[in-house]
C-alpha cells in the first residue's frame, strides 16, 4: 500500500529541470488499474471532495448517471463492478437513477467499496449491492430522508407531538401554529412520502439481492431497513456506523483487513483520490 505522504513524494518526485509535474490524474489512474488487476473486475470510482472543499456538486445528483455512464462505456460487461464509493449522500432520486442504471448494466454482480464514508444517499448505493467491503476505518449512515438541514423524521416526529399536546392542552394551540407556520404547505406530506420512497426502494434492493438467497429474506429487509430509517433510534443523520455495527445489524459486510492484498489495492486509490482534493478538483469519474 501507499501512504498518503508516499504518494505525495511520488508526485513531487516527477519534473523536468528540478521542476514537479503533477499529475494526479496519472496517480489515480494507476492505483485503478492495480485494483483492476488484483481482482479482475471493472472498477469505478466514485468521489466526492466534500471533506476538503464546500460545494453543491460534492452530493450525489442527476449529472453524474452522465458521468457513469462515461466510465461504463466499452466495459467487459461480465466482469461485474466494484464501485469504489465515497460520498455524504445526495438526492434519493439521483441515487435510485443510479442504481437502476448500474443494475441494467451488471445486474446483481455489483460489490460496494467503502475506502472511508458513504453516508445518506451513499449507504442506499451502497445496500443495492450483494455485499458491502468496509475497513475498520470505514463507514456508512443513516438513510432517514433531509431536506437541506430539515430532518423530515423531526417533522413527522414534532408534528404528532403538537397534535397529541393541542388535543390534551388546547392552551398550547397559539404557542405550535406559530412553530407550524414555518413550514411551507404540504410540507409534511412530502417529508412522509420521502421517508417511504427512501424506505421501499432500500428494502427492494436488499431483497432483489443481498439478501436474494437468505431465509426470509424480506422480514430481514424490513428489519435492517427500520434500523437505519429510524431517526429516534440514529438521532443524528450524520451518525457513522461501523463495519462491525452494520454486520451486526445484518448487511452483507466483507472486512477489508481479511484480505491484505485488497486492502493495500483499495487504500492507494483512496489516498490518490483524497491528494487529489487537496489542491486540483477530479476531472471526472474514472474507471478500469
Amino acid at each position: 500500500m501507499s501512504s498518503w505522504a508516499e504518494e505525495l513524494r511520488e508526485l513531487e518526485s516527477r519534473g523536468v529541470d528540478g521542476k514537479p509535474i503533477i499529475n494526479v490524474d496519472g496517480l489515480r489512474r494507476k492505483y485503478l488499474k492495480q485494483l483492476n488487476n488484483l481482482t479482475g473486475r471493472n472498477v469505478i470510482a466514485y468521489y466526492s471532495g466534500y471533506l476538503t472543499f464546500f460545494s453543491e456538486r460534492s452530493n450525489i445528483d442527476d449529472n453524474d448517471v452522465n458521468g457513469f455512464m462515461n466510465a461504463i462505456y466499452k466495459l467487459d460487461k461480465s466482469k461485474g463492478l466494484d464501485l469504489v464509493l465515497h460520498t455524504p449522500g445526495g438526492t434519493i432520486s439521483s441515487a435510485c437513477a443510479i442504481v437502476s442504471y448500474l443494475k441494467s448494466i451488471f445486474g446483481n454482480n455489483i460489490r460496494c467499496i467503502v475506502p472511508q464514508v458513504a453516508m445518506s444517499a451513499g449507504t442506499m448505493i451502497a445496500c443495492s449491492c450483494k455485499e458491502i467491503v468496509m475497513g475498520k476505518h470505514s463507514s456508512i449512515g443513516p438513510i432517514d430522508p433531509q431536506f437541506g438541514p430539515i430532518s423530515t423524521g423531526d417533522v413527522i416526529e414534532e408534528m404528532a407531538k403538537a397534535k397529541k399536546e393541542m388535543a390534551e392542552s388546547p392552551g398550547t394551540i397559539p404557542f405550535w401554529n406559530a412553530l407550524i407556520a414555518k413550514y411551507p404547505p404540504a410540507f409534511i406530506g412530502t417529508c412522509e412520502k420521502a421517508v417511504r420512497f427512501s424506505v421501499e426502494n432500500v428494502e427492494c434492493w436488499l431483497v432483489d439481492n443481498m439478501f436474494k438467497d437468505c431465509e426470509n429474506g424480506r422480514e430481514r429487509a424490513k428489519k435492517l431497513v427500520s434500523e437505519l430509517s429510524d431517526h429516534t433510534k440514529t438521532r443524528q443523520h450524520d451518525k457513522h456506523i461501523s463495519a462491525d455495527e452494520a454486520k451486526r445489524l445484518g448487511l452483507t459486510i466483507y472486512k477489508l483487513e481479511d484480505n491484505s492484498a485488497l486492502q493495500d489495492a483499495v487504500l492507494s486509490v483512496h489516498h490518490s483520490y483524497m491528494l487529489t482534493f487537496t489542491g486540483w478538483l477530479i476531472d471526472g469519474p474514472c474507471r478500469l
